[in-house]
C-alpha cells in the first residue's frame, strides 16, 4: 500500500467517524428552552423579581428503559456556592415538552435554596455579574419513592445508581438585567 492508499483510508475513516458523530448527536438526550439559545440571556420574565415562573423546556430522545425523569436547576455562580432553584422528579417517561409555568401532576417537587417547594427564578445579587443558570435532567431507570418537599441532596441520594441518561442547557442572567420581551 502505498501513501495515497493511505491518505484515501484515512479521508474515509475520518469521513466515518465524522457521520457516526452527526448521526449519534442527532439521536441524543436532549433539552433545550424555546426562549432562549442554549448559554444566552434568558427573558426577565422568568427573573424571581418579575413574573417568576419557570420557561417552557422541550425534552428529546428520552433514552429507552427511562422510567422517570428528573430535573434539577441550579446557579454555581452564586456568591454563596451552588444555588438549587428547582428540583423536580418523577416526571413521565414519555414527558416531551413542560409548558411555561406548568408540570403534570405526577410530577413531584423538591425544596429550593430558598425554602421553597416550587421554581424560584434568577435573582442574582447586584455587582456579582452574569450568573449560569443550568437545567440539568436526568432519565432514571427507577420511579423515585421521595416524597415532596425533599431537597437536593435527598434528590441526589434518591436518584443514586438510577440515572440512565442526563441532558442540559443553561442560559444567563445578570443583576438588573430586563430584556425586551417578544
Amino acid at each position: 500500500m502505498g501513501p495515497r492508499h493511505f491518505r484515501r483510508l484515512g479521508f474515509s475513516v475520518c469521513f466515518l467517524v465524522c457521520v457516526m458523530g452527526w448521526a449519534m448527536a442527532e439521536n441524543s438526550f436532549s433539552i433545550s428552552a424555546p426562549a432562549f439559545a442554549p448559554g444566552r440571556p434568558m427573558p426577565a420574565r422568568y427573573a424571581h423579581a418579575l413574573q417568576n415562573i419557570s420557561p417552557e423546556l422541550r425534552i428529546e430522545n428520552i433514552p429507552p428503559k427511562t422510567r422517570s425523569l428528573a430535573l434539577i436547576v441550579d446557579d454555581p455562580d452564586a456568591p454563596v456556592g451552588l444555588w438549587t432553584h428547582w428540583l423536580v422528579w418523577n416526571l413521565p417517561p414519555d414527558t416531551t415538552s413542560l409548558p411555561e409555568g406548568g408540570l403534570p401532576p405526577q410530577a413531584v417537587e423538591g425544596k429550593n435554596s430558598n425554602g421553597h417547594v416550587r421554581y424560584d427564578g434568577p435573582a442574582p445579587p447586584a455587582g456579582t455579574g452574569t450568573h449560569r443558570y443550568f437545567f440539568h435532567l436526568y432519565a432514571l431507570d427507577a420511579v423515585l419513592s421521595l416524597t415532596a418537599g425533599g431537597n437536593r441532596a435527598a434528590l441526589l441520594a434518591a436518584m443514586k445508581g438510577h440515572v440512565i441518561g442526563q441532558a442540559q442547557t443553561f442560559g444567563t442572567y445578570r443583576y438588573g438585567q430586563a430584556l425586551p420581551e417578544e
